[in-house]
């Protein structure tokens, strides 16, 4: 009976080897979306503007100013509509980690949620709506391996008002609360 099990095992292993290899590594799934500090934006004014990463917990990104010359660092594109202008981006504070898969070399990466921050500065005589089209490029890994750095876009638009209609301040988890 126990040689009958053993052949059909080695039988099953020949036929299906695929069936018992490990399962490849599954990519996070990296939320990215786009928040802005009111809910519209003043002409001849600046609003403040942030693209919000949620990291699933295992995984992190490499940070903006990585450590090491070859880890791809997290950068965000912003093409803005017409006249609005883009400030600097302000990437978060890297957490340092040591990781099996770079025999323990310090790595400046991102984990849980990254916000990178930036202001716009709509024109005096803008009119319509401001639309953004953001390219944020980075690389997710876990503690064993990094994946192929990918590019997500994300649209993002806002009403434009006069200089002195009202404004509200909305995603205070976002940018504090005043």
């Amino acid at each position: 009976m126990r040689q009958i099990a053993k052949l059909i095992l080695i039988a099953t292993l020949v036929v299906f080897p695929q069936s018992f290899q490990a399962a490849p590594t599954p990519e996070p799934n990296i939320g990215v979306n786009g928040y802005f500090a009111s809910d519209k934006a003043q002409r001849g004014r600046i609003i403040q503007a942030a693209v919000v990463m949620e990291i699933p917990s295992g995984y992190h990104v490499n940070a903006n100013r990585p450590l090491n010359k070859y880890s791809i660092p997290t950068a965000l594109k912003i093409d803005a509509s017409g006249g609005v202008r883009v400030g600097p981006v302000m990437y978060p504070h890297a957490i340092v980690r040591k990781l099996k898969a770079t025999n323990n070399e310090p790595l400046a990466v991102y984990e849980g949620r990254a916000i990178l921050r930036f202001n716009l500065t709509v024109p005096a005589s803008y009119q319509g709506s401001v639309s953004l089209n953001l390219h944020l490029r980075f690389q997710s890994c876990n503690d064993e391996v990094c994946f192929p750095p990918k590019t997500q876009e994300v649209n993002m638009g806002i009403e434009v008002v006069g200089p002195n209609d009202r404004v509200q301040r909305t995603n205070g988890w976002v940018f504090g609360r005043r």
